[in-house]
């Protein structure tokens, strides 16, 4: 069997695993005492939860507003099949599904402006001022705290041969099919370039970025696919059971959709069904026990904090790592002798990126008066020089010189108090580290600023990605490894920071020198005309220093380079000029040469002696 049949039977996997179960869950779920009813509410919770997954199992956005966009969705299908208005059920359903989308985008332009706590506290915010509004200004449309009953059932088929979809088991086929429709639909996305931001928006958002992703852009995306999820989910719910509730808009709702995804395991897709199917059993059967009365509730707390526990990945989240941890990839180790994978690619990457229309004679990188101040503290003070193009530049100076401040304002991650920065004569000062990436700009940090728990080659094709695509861009549809543009810029990268036979171990498990290189290889992989290389050699042994140097003056073969570094032996082998910074403030700036005979450089160096201090 080829590799490529290979994956597409495994890629295909889930999906036909999930309908037979699907197939298998009437006859074996009715014995363990659900009913129809049940199991399309846990279908139906399920549809909800694949959306809710990927804005919280793979982007990393805990929402607690959901109930708002479940309950837009259905009041609005409802509405329009009781109102007269439309006969055709699909049809209210899809507008039902996009009107909750269109209110994902409005509510989701201000709840992506902030991250963590505070965005989880908006969403909060939104789901309570939607329930207010449903039973309050609303009410004549959302029938408030009677909700919406008679909602009709659709039916399948054309004039004589059509045929209504009645409940009981008629409708549990529809709603499995809608549920393994979404379920594929979900795959899709979170394995497609799109989904492979989504994961390391999670991981590193602020490394993203610097890749050149809008990450804002592909946060409010994922707000509003996540709130048609929900739309389609509350439309349903009206459907199947004839009535629209207005407990659709409650907080209890959003509360339940996030304690089923922990139960049935957080970036699984399929997680949020089984919890739901969990916690719904388990609230139906525990009021059936002769004695227990009002204490359900209690017992359902207790369980659910034992999941929680015993289960710290969610029951699919474990069979997932069982699974994973019996059928992981062992690389090959190559024989000696034997020809190098990184063999097969040609080193001479043409990973340029003309981007930029160049001024006549204009310096590749020019910094003009950038100064930074933080309360009375002057990090970088009128600091000006030039990066001739296709040179090797470094800047150097002792600890708490500015050098890292600089840097940030070289990419502008860091917006300067006063000064510029051009880019082969464009000024690109105040346009953002995402843009400035886009541009040409491609920077290492002196901290590693990997993506740990993905692989050397899906670290590279984040960034690959990020010149393929452009900032943003909505290919949801098709896998993350089939553009083959992306895949030979990831091959050699991989080849020149020399990591072709490591780059399927995930990056936790690499050794410090390994992500050294890999760091330099994310920036390298962007196609940058300007690197900049924040002590690339820092934390290296003796003979991974003499490695990384060589790599180094290879790359900079076909592009400018900029680096901060304390190895001053590797500075004067590897820069043609040198900046000297000390205090904030330019205090040299030449060639190697006469930086070595610079009486304030050696003094500097020498303990930061001035004229005015005594010895």
């Amino acid at each position: 069997m080829t590799l490529n049949h290979r994956t597409t039977r495994v890629g295909l996997l889930p999906e036909l695993t999930l309908a037979i179960v699907l197939l298998l869950a009437p006859v074996v779920l009715i014995r363990l005492g659900f009913s129809y009813d049940l199991m399309e509410r846990v279908l139906d919770w399920g549809i909800l939860g694949i959306g809710f997954d990927i804005l919280f199992g793979w982007t990393g956005l805990l929402s607690f507003g959901q109930a708002a966009f479940y309950g837009a969705g259905g009041f609005v299908a409802a509405w329009l099949l009781l109102s007269g208005g439309l006969q055709n059920v699909w049809l209210a359903l899809a507008i039902g599904t996009i009107a909750a989308g269109v209110l994902g985008l409005i509510l989701g332009w201000f709840a992506v402006r902030r991250i963590g706590i505070y965005f989880a506290m908006i969403t909060l915010a939104f789901g309570q001022m939607a329930f207010f509004i449903e039973n309050n200004p609303l009410s004549a449309y959302t029938g408030g705290e009677n909700g919406l009953p008679g909602v009709p059932v659709p039916t399948l088929g054309w004039g004589a041969w059509s045929t209504r979809v009645n409940v009981g088991l008629p409708m549990y086929w529809l709603m499995a099919a809608f549920f393994l429709a979404c379920f594929v639909l979900g795959r899709r996305i979170v394995h497609s370039p799109f989904g492979v931001i989504l994961r390391a928006i999670k991981a590193n958002t602020a490394r993203v970025s610097m890749l050149g992703h809008a990450v804002p852009r592909y946060k409010l995306a994922c707000f509003a696919i996540a709130a048609m999820f929900a739309g389609l989910a509350g439309g349903l719910l009206g459907i199947f059971q004839s009535f629209m509730p207005p407990d659709a808009f409650d907080l209890d709702t959003s509360g339940q959709l996030v304690v089923q995804t922990v139960i049935g395991g957080v970036g699984t897709l399929i997680g949020p069904a089984v919890g739901a199917a969990v916690w719904l059993w388990l609230r139906d059967n525990l009021q059936l026990i002769p004695g227990v009365g009002a204490l359900w509730k209690l017992i359902l707390g207790a369980i659910f904090v034992v999941l929680v526990i015993a289960l710290r990945r969610g029951i699919c989240g474990e069979i997932r790592f069982l699974w994973q941890g019996r059928h992981h990839t062992v690389m090959p180790e190559i024989e000696p002798g034997a020809a190098s994978p990184a063999e097969a690619v040609d080193p001479t990457m043409p990973m340029t990126a003309p981007l930029v229309r160049a001024q006549p004679d204009a310096p590749a990188l020019q910094a003009d008066g950038l100064s930074k101040h933080y309360g009375g503290l002057h990090a970088v003070e009128q600091v000006s020089f030039a990066v001739r193009a296709g040179s090797i530049h470094a800047v150097i100076g002792p600890n708490g010189a500015g050098k890292s401040t600089l840097f940030k304002m070289l990419l502008d991650e860091v917006s300067p108090n006063e000064g510029t920065v051009r880019l082969f004569g464009r000024q690109i000062t105040g346009l953002g580290a995402t843009r400035a990436a886009q541009l040409g700009i491609g920077k290492s940090n002196q901290l590693n600023s990997l993506f740990l728990d993905l692989t050397a080659r899906e670290n590279l094709r984040i960034a690959a990605l990020a010149r393929r695509r452009g900032p943003f861009r909505l290919d949801m549809l098709r896998r993350a490894e089939s553009i083959a543009a992306v895949e030979r810029q990831i091959d050699i990268a991989l080849a020149t920071v020399e990591l072709t036979a490591r780059a399927h171990v995930p990056v936790h498990v690499l050794a410090y020198g390994e992500k050294r290189r890999l760091e330099i290889g994310l920036a390298l992989a962007t196609g940058p005309n300007v690197l900049l290389l924040d002590e690339p050699l820092a934390g290296m042994s003796p003979a991974e220093r003499v490695s990384t140097r060589a790599l180094i003056r290879a790359i900079g073969r076909d592009r400018t380079l900029l680096i901060v570094e304390h190895d001053m032996d590797a500075v004067f082998e590897l820069a043609e000029r040198i900046t000297v910074l000390y205090e904030g403030r330019l205090l040299a700036d030449g060639p190697p040469d006469a930086i070595q005979r610079n009486q304030d450089v050696q003094s500097a160096y020498l303990g930061g002696l001035r004229e005015h201090e005594p010895a």
